[in-house]
């Protein structure tokens, strides 16, 4: 016999059934990526916190809840712009249930009517990328500018707060552009190959000459 039957508690019996509806409402829980559809944007993970199941005979067991499938990723995204990640098996994420069914507005979009009356439901989630546990959190994170790096820091573009951009990349940079302009002062450290036609206040260096001098082994004045 249970405690509350025993001593007749009201309050307690009251309590122990709210928390059990309680226990039925999903809001929010950290996931592992089981497995990513990037052309569809959507996802399948497995819930991090075992759920709690409670036997007729008042006896509690852990079990692992299944695997959430078709979830949809939550890419940051506005005003025609979007910021992708390669979202990998393995990642970790956030699932958020909405209040009510999500099916119809994630088939067609728009303001629908609700295929199912279900609510704060495991089948209603969405994959924010992405809360760190411990064991997975970034090192050098700066405290001072915003970066948009790899997870071992190796690789980043930087902002600080003076507006000065840095890149960093221990590889080749690559710019696809038909047309890049330099608004300011250049400098190169290092060494320049261009590949193709350079122009500098109007002269043309690909197949350049100079007159006014003789062949042999003297040499031009300096830039003056």
């Amino acid at each position: 016999m249970r405690r509350e039957e025993r001593l007749d508690d009201q309050e307690l019996s009251i309590r122990e059934a709210l928390d059990t509806q309680q226990s039925k409402m999903w809001t929010a829980i950290p996931a592992i990526v089981v497995d990513v559809d990037l052309s569809a944007q959507t996802l399948s993970a497995q819930p991090s916190i075992q759920a709690v199941v409670r036997d007729k005979d008042n006896k509690t067991t852990n079990v692992t809840l299944p695997v959430l499938i078709n979830v949809p990723i939550v890419f940051p995204r506005g005003g025609g712009f979007a910021l992708t990640l390669p979202v990998a098996a393995g990642d970790e994420v956030l699932i958020v249930f909405a209040s009510r069914c999500i099916d119809a507005w994630w088939q067609s979009g728009g303001v629908g009517v609700q295929v199912e009356q279900r609510m704060h439901d495991l089948s209603d989630g969405f994959a924010i990328l992405a809360p760190t546990s411990q064991p997975k959190k970034l090192s050098g994170v700066s405290s001072t500018s915003v970066q948009v790096r790899n997870e071992a820091g190796t690789t980043y573009v930087e902002i600080d707060s003076s507006g000065k951009i840095k890149l960093v990349s221990p590889s080749e940079v690559k710019v696809a552009s038909p047309s890049i302009i330099l608004d300011g002062n250049a400098q190169v450290t290092g060494n320049l190959t261009v590949d193709g036609n350079l122009t500098n206040s109007g002269i043309v260096f690909l197949n350049h000459r100079h007159g006014g001098v003789s062949i042999g082994t003297d040499f031009t004045l300096p830039p003056s």
